[in-house]
């Protein structure tokens, strides 16, 4: 896994196991797409457009790549 790749699903778990709030405005954002948090979204007032615009483009190349290996990592919950 690069290093990148990495530093997404990590967040991702600390996000869904502790919350966004310690997160970069990018990095929630991110978190949100990949965790499927709509709601998460919302409370930072950003469409699923707007994050994906903010969100650095190598990030975005990686966000369903990490969904997979976080839906088939055994920490899953």
């Amino acid at each position: 896994m690069d290093h990148q790749l990495n530093h997404i699903v990590d967040k991702c778990r600390q996000a869904r196991d502790f919350g966004y709030g310690a997160l970069s405005t990018g990095e929630k954002l991110a978190v949100a797409l990949v965790l499927n948090r709509a709601d998460w979204l919302a409370e930072m007032n950003y469409t699923i457009a707007e994050a994906i615009d903010r969100v650095d483009c190598d990030w975005v190349k990686r966000l369903r790549q990490a969904e997979r290996i976080l839906a088939h990592s055994s920490d899953n919950r």
